[in-house]
């Protein structure tokens, strides 16, 4: 298991660090606090894989993907 701070997970989904806190602020990503916030490799994991499909554009309202 390998720890990862929020910047590790910003450059992984290639996002700013404030979408991955707000990310754990909606509850979309578990963390643990060891001084600052970090994410588990298999949470990160976790994350992606309940998130295929669908648009995290507006976290209030995260959707299905519609296909055209």
């Amino acid at each position: 298991m390998e720890l990862l701070t929020v910047r590790d997970v910003a450059k992984k989904l290639k996002v700013n660090p404030n979408y991955v806190y707000k990310l754990i602020n909606k509850g979309y990503i578990q963390c643990l606090v060891l001084g600052s916030k970090k994410i588990t490799d298999f949470e990160l994991e976790r994350f992606l894989k309940e998130s295929q499909g669908k648009d995290y554009t507006d976290l209030d309202n995260v959707k299905k993907i519609e296909e055209e």
